[in-house]
């Protein structure tokens, strides 16, 4: 053991007890030794040491069940109640409720001589409250923690899972000392290891507990969890043979089924197909319906011409799908020729007529 400390100054740094962080308050100022590269701050492990111990002295006059510790944090809880196995005295865990030491109307009132903050900046309200009504506090302060309403403050790293372990356990070990218990260190049952592996255990406990509470009971379980858990699984009542059908062989016919499925849709596209160009061959029909009714009135010797033209009116597709048919439509350009050759037919029969009564007349006059 070193020197003035209560254990080696090796011990100390391996749990990281002089390690701060990267924000220094006014009131933590004089308890920093220096700067780390990486910007955190280191805390005077002498002072560390001087105020660990001045603690447990002040902590040794008072009864443990006059003494609360408030711990909102997982690992300062677990630190704390593996404390409060070894003193005796009351904790806190969790988030801690407004009135607990002001409203005497509270069911979970407490009226404490001396309260131990584990981190003044998360459990600021206890502090208040402390203040109010003029508890004493220690408090286990970090670099980035005012130190209002503390009474006595140990610089410490307030957010490890070891170091919070080592200062609870000096506590306990000061208490023991101061209190006449243990004539040495040596004589102090508990080991550091043998403390870490208590508050692990209670830690343990708590998180079985919870789960224990959120899952009260069990699921049921289903039929096939309990013919695998233990006993024989009753038969299907549809066993078949005396041999019996694995249970794959019950699955097989409703893929069968499902087989038909993927065919219904497979017939339906070509009744839609067949549907399709029926409206097609229907408005042809309607249309050349339409185109033949005019002929059937024109009897007076015209030429079936404007049914071509007709039907070339409404074939506009097949002329833009088409591209060799403009050629069909300049060989029908002269057709306006025979119209005018029709023209000139009754003139030729009249001019006929005429000259056969004139050739008739002529006829009679020789006779």
């Amino acid at each position: 053991m070193a020197e003035g400390m209560l254990i080696k100054q090796e011990k100390y740094l391996e749990t990281g007890i002089h390690i701060g962080t990267k924000l220094r308050t006014i009131d933590m100022q004089r308890f920093i030794y220096r700067t780390r590269n990486d910007g955190l701050y280191v805390l005077d492990l002498r002072q560390v040491d001087e105020r660990i111990r001045l603690a447990g002295k002040v902590i040794c006059k008072f009864e443990p069940e006059e003494i609360v510790v408030v711990a909102s944090r997982t690992y300062s809880s677990m630190a704390a109640k593996a404390f409060a196995k070894l003193s005796g005295c009351k904790v806190i865990g969790g988030r801690f409720v407004p009135g607990a030491f002001t409203n005497v109307a509270r069911a979970d009132f407490v009226e404490p001589k001396l309260v131990i903050i584990c981190d003044p900046k998360g459990e600021r309200q206890a502090v208040v409250e402390c203040g109010k009504m003029g508890i004493p506090t220690i408090g286990l302060c970090d670099t980035d923690n005012f130190t209002m309403f503390i009474d006595w403050a140990i610089p410490c790293n307030n957010k490890g899972r070891r170091s919070l372990s080592l200062i609870f356990w000096l506590l306990a070990r000061e208490m023991a000392m101061s209190s006449g218990k243990v004539s040495s260190y040596d004589d102090f049952a508990t080991s550091f290891e043998e403390f870490e592996a208590l508050a692990g255990a209670i830690a343990d406990e708590e998180t079985a507990q919870k789960h224990g509470k959120k899952h009260p009971t069990k699921p049921a379980a289903s039929p096939v969890e309990e013919s695998s858990e233990g006993g024989e699984a009753e038969p299907p009542e549809d066993a078949g043979d005396a041999q019996g059908e694995p249970a794959s062989g019950e699955k097989k016919p409703k893929k069968a089924k499902a087989k038909p499925s993927p065919k219904k849709p497979a017939e339906k596209p070509p009744k839609e197909d067949e549907k399709k160009p029926a409206p097609k061959n229907e408005k042809a029909e309607a249309g050349n319906s339409g185109k033949d009714s005019p002929a059937q009135k024109n009897e007076g010797g015209r030429s079936p011409e404007p049914k071509i033209e007709g039907e070339k009116k409404h074939e506009p597709k097949q002329e833009s799908e088409k591209k060799p048919e403009p050629k069909q439509e300049s060989e029908k350009k002269p057709e306006p020729k025979q119209e005018s050759e029709k023209k000139h037919e009754p003139k030729k029969a009249a001019e006929a007529s005429k000259q056969g009564g004139a050739s008739s007349e002529k006829e009679g006059e020789k006779e």
